[in-house]
């Protein structure tokens, strides 16, 4: 079995070695968008448009909580990454069998809270009524393929910290595979409704856990190496896991609160918003996708060069990325810019939708840019394991200020504008801080001084 080599991040070219490791993120990213995609038009075409707005309604509340177990796993591959660039095959050892534990752990939590909440919560969000009933089911079942979806997130996590982000894209790609197969079988030939579509996504996460670890299992030699008797949770293993991940997640969760506000206000506008706003979100999430995909690069690529020792090698890196991703943003923004119409009519023909839109897109194309060292930076921070000040920033700055902003200024100055304007003014605030932070905050002793004293 062809294996990462230590040295593929710690030494060499250092924009090769990023984009070598971003762009299977991100194609495994767009994947599973394209299949969400086809997903949802399955769903539309053969059951209904109640069965659509049903599987839509939960999309909020499935984002919140997974996002918090998410952002715990994130910090298992920070921690696998330090030790790995370290050389520490031992520490790497024990965290790969503490983590996939822990994983087990979180997916039962999250089973019990979402198959006992699920209803309840639907409830508080105003679901309606006539697609309440297929929205509990859906989510109830959904839930029962927890444990599945967070082995694979962790999997992948471990995987990506020893510098492999290709195998988890070919996970991904059967998963979504499996999904969308199994979506037209309970569908469309079995007629099983959002029964069927929740089925086939768990079946699906199923896959894609059952393939990380056999993946794991059978790397033999090398230190992720996944053995059962060796499956136990250490107690400061799982600290530095969740000293790491537990601000991940707060952050995550923070992130949806603020963007369900976001929502609501565009609501207030009527359909034409609401549908312009809709078709908005899937063209900038090509943005997101590739920003984040480059903000998982830096991350990896800091925490081995950073448990290496190679500190002068981790500012390079981020400098890089940032360089990197300035420029990706920019060319994604002139294009968006200039073809606003031509994007929104793949979506739309109706005049309204694509005008509200296209006015959207010339308020916030523009200012992709602000938001490039909020996600660089973070991700650098991250993989040299400082999160707490990088935390605060973002909950107060983006999120914090951002609410405020929604609660205060559009009220007052009640347009689409207004709302829009939330993301520029928080990102551009938070985006000084993160730059003074990093340059002046002292963060790198810090980090040392930690690490030593672990």
């Amino acid at each position: 079995m062809r294996t990462v080599k230590q040295t593929d991040i710690l030494t060499g070219s250092i924009p090769r070695q990023l984009l070598v490791f971003f762009l299977p993120i991100w194609f495994g990213t767009l994947f599973q968008q394209l299949y969400n995609t086809a997903d949802t038009l399955i769903v539309g075409n053969f059951v209904g448009t109640n069965a659509l707005a049903a599987v839509g309604a939960t999309g909020a509340f499935v984002n919140l909580l997974v996002g918090l177990f998410v952002g715990l796993c994130s910090g298992a591959g920070v921690v696998v990454a330090q030790s790995y660039g370290a050389r520490d095959v031992d520490a790497v050892d024990r965290q790969v069998h503490t983590a996939l534990v822990f994983s087990v752990v979180i997916g039962a939590v999250l089973t019990v809270v979402g198959l006992l909440s699920a209803e309840p919560v639907l409830r508080l969000m105003g679901t309606p009524d006539e697609i309440l009933g297929d929205a509990a089911l859906y989510l109830r079942i959904y839930f029962l393929g927890m444990i599945p979806q967070i082995l694979y997130n962790m999997g992948t996590n471990i995987l990506r910290a020893a510098g492999d982000s290709k195998r988890p894209l070919y996970f991904l790609i059967v998963a979504s595979l499996v999904n969308i197969v199994l979506d037209v079988v309970f569908i469309a030939v079995f007629h099983w409704g959002v029964a069927g579509a929740a089925l086939a996504t768990i079946i699906s996460q199923l896959a894609s856990a059952v393939l990380t670890l056999r993946c794991l299992a059978g790397s033999q030699g090398m230190p992720w190496h996944l053995s059962a008797a060796k499956l136990r949770m250490e107690k400061a293993i799982l600290v530095a896991i969740c000293t790491i991940g537990i601000p991940a997640a707060a952050q995550s969760a923070l992130y949806n609160v603020s963007n369900m506000m976001i929502q609501s206000c565009m609501n207030g506008f009527g359909t034409d918003t609401i549908a312009a706003w809709g078709v908005y979100g899937k063209i900038d999430f090509i943005f997101w996708m590739t920003i984040n995909s480059l903000g998982i690069a830096i991350t990896t690529f800091a925490g081995q060069n950073f448990g290496a020792q190679q500190y002068d090698r981790v500012r390079r890196g981020t400098r890089i990325c940032l360089e990197m991703a300035a420029g990706i943003t920019l060319f994604i923004s002139v294009v968006f810019y200039f073809a606003a119409g031509p994007l929104f009519r793949l979506f739309s023909q109706d005049p309204e939708v694509i005008a509200v839109g296209v006015e959207m897109m010339h308020v916030l194309v523009p200012t992709y840019v602000t938001y490039v060292c909020i996600e660089i930076l973070s991700g650098a921070l991250r993989g040299c394991g400082d999160v707490r000040i990088p935390t605060l920033i973002t909950v107060f700055c983006v999120c914090g200020l951002r609410i405020l902003w929604l609660l205060t200024a559009v009220p007052v100055w009640h347009s689409v504008a207004t709302v829009e304007l939330s993301y520029p003014i928080t990102w551009t605030l938070a985006s000084l801080l993160f730059v003074i932070y990093y340059k002046k905050g002292g963060w790198l002793k810090r980090c040392i001084a930690a690490r030593h004293e672990a």
